[in-house]
């Protein structure tokens, strides 16, 4: 038995925490939502303890995801990065950074589709400007 969690149970992990630290949630706030310390919810959240199907429902149920939110995005090769259409890399690090929380948490706070799209057509100019700079 090795000491290395399942690639697997990391990204269902990671899942997790980005779902919930998206909502605003602590890890105390869902371990007691399901009668769990937070130091249980840390231990899933890393992928050192595996999540049983039973225990992934209520995350579903207490987070308003589907099940297969968990296993969304998963790479086919588990320890490699995907690349997106555009050619960027992006991995869970990333999407899961406090930077990006935050900008996407003001993102949906704006109640307006055609302001939000404007801020991301923005954001996509900027970058592309960017790239063409070198």
């Amino acid at each position: 038995m090795t000491d290395n969690p399942n690639p697997v149970d990391v990204h269902v992990g990671g899942r997790l925490r980005l779902r919930r630290t998206l909502l605003g949630k602590t890890q105390t706030d869902l371990g007691n939502a399901v009668g769990l310390t937070f130091q249980q919810i840390q231990k899933y959240e890393r992928g050192a303890n595996r999540i049983g199907a039973g225990r992934l429902y209520d995350f579903s149920q207490l987070l308003g995801v589907p099940v297969s939110f968990f296993y969304d995005d998963m790479p086919g090769e588990i320890t490699e990065k995907k690349q997106a259409p555009d050619g960027q890399l992006f991995d869970q690090e990333q999407l899961a950074s406090r930077e990006s929380l935050k900008l996407i948490r003001a993102y949906y706070n704006i109640g307006n589709a055609g302001i939000r799209n404007g801020l991301y057509e923005l954001a996509r100019s900027l970058s592309d400007k960017q790239k063409s700079e070198g």
